[in-house]
């Protein structure tokens, strides 16, 4: 899944469903919350437990680079039940173990990385990276490439030093970068590649000092969003400190210009701030949307689903309170996290049902990766060491190892 890094530069700078194949269905009521106001609480619904599927797995090689004993985890991105990437403040990590063994493949000489660093990675061979130049952060950077899982990168100045990437291919990719944050207001660059990031253009402005500055996306807000569904469309979202706002923008002309997104907002937004959490694809025409409300009462997520490519999007009849990330695998196939238990669906939200984990994460969650309905990675804060600590699950979310 994408992460959303550009929050944190910036704060810091935030079933009688379809069960895997092999399991057998467990009796279970699905459960529906009221389409007039959705809802879900921990007593509507059933236990929701996914029954471990034995599998043989193959035996990785090991990679041609240093062991880490004790990464410092800051982000993680895995690909397969073996392959993954992650980010510390000092390295970029590999795997190809499923989390057990991590490999220094830092390009020499880039330290430290710190959360300034924006990162894609493709699958286990192909990764970008940008680091940002410390003379001036926020125009100028160095973007590193491979094509080898980490073993060798290239490298070349890029006119941006810090956002999101988001690349669709080896060739094909986009930037949204920071300029400054005030007052409640973000300036944003926006550029694409269509040679690996060897040149750029810069396809959106909307900084007031630039002579090119639009406004059709406004400055006001703070945006921590961006997905690319292909070169012609994506969408940059955020949040703006006013009750029932969506802060949601869209391109369909390759980023040159924006129109706000309009989707139908619960009552529970109403008397609460809307923050866009994530936008992600399952398929062509297949997506979810995730949204945020907070309030006095406290925060509910909620979540849509596009079956048109994004044109429209639905309110799911499911609002949980609490709910923290959400990460989906297929466009059925899905988790959110509460602080004490993870709902899953089977059918792209409609329904859900819980599997209570035997680790207590509360407040130390800090994200959640699955790569399919059974196998999932975490990350958790210890209060002590403030050290990310990494958890895998192979039974949809039940039980969880430390790595």
């Amino acid at each position: 899944m994408k992460l959303n890094r550009l929050l944190i530069a910036i704060l810091l700078l935030t079933t009688a469903c379809n069960l895997p194949l092999g399991a057998s269905p467990a009796p279970t009521e699905a459960v529906t919350a009221p389409a007039t106001e959705p809802s879900v609480h921990a007593t509507d619904v059933p236990s929701f437990g996914v029954p471990q599927v034995e599998q043989a797995t193959p035996v990785p090689q090991p990679i041609n680079a240093s062991v880490v004993t004790d990464p410092q985890f800051n982000t993680l991105h895995m690909l397969t039940e073996l392959d993954g990437w992650a980010l510390s403040d000092k390295a970029i990590l590999r795997t190809n173990d499923g989390g057990s063994t991590w490999y220094d493949v830092t390009p020499p000489g880039v330290y430290p990385l710190g959360y300034g660093v924006s990162a894609d990675f493709l699958d286990a061979s192909r990764a970008f990276f940008v680091a940002p130049d410390s003379a001036d952060p926020m125009h100028a950077g160095a973007l590193y490439r491979t094509a080898d899982g980490g073993l060798t990168w290239s490298m070349n100045a890029v006119p941006f030093g810090g956002g999101v990437l988001d690349f669709l291919d080896t060739s094909n990719g986009w930037a949204m970068a920071g300029l400054g944050v005030g007052a409640g207001s973000n300036a944003i660059a926006i550029f694409q590649t269509a040679d690996g990031g060897a040149t750029w253009t810069q396809v959106f402005i909307n900084d007031p000092n630039d002579p090119n500055a639009r406004t059709d996306i406004p400055l006001g807000g703070l945006k921590g969003v961006f997905y690319a569904r292909d070169m012609q469309t994506a969408w940059v979202g955020g949040i703006v400190y006013s009750d029932a706002t969506l802060y949601l923008y869209r391109t369909d002309d390759g980023g040159r210009t924006w129109a706000q997104v309009s989707a139908e907002l619960p009552s529970a937004a109403q008397q609460a701030q809307v923050s866009v959490e994530e936008i992600q694809f399952l398929a062509p025409a297949d997506g979810f949307l995730t949204l945020s409300f907070t309030s006095q009462a406290g925060l509910t997520r909620a979540l849509y689903v596009t079956h048109d490519g994004g044109n429209t999007w639905t309110l799911t009849p499911t609002l949980i309170p609490n709910g923290r990330s959400v990460d989906f695998v297929s466009p059925a196939d899905g988790l959110m996290f509460d602080g004490q238990q993870f709902y899953v669906t089977r059918d792209a939200g409609s329904t859900w049902g819980i599997v209570k984990p035997d680790v207590v994460f509360a407040d130390s969650f800090m994200s959640m990766d699955f790569v399919n309905p059974t196998t999932g990675w975490l990350l958790a804060s210890d209060p002590t060491t403030f050290k990310a600590n990494l958890y895998k699950t192979t039974d949809g979310g039940a039980t969880w190892t430390p790595q």
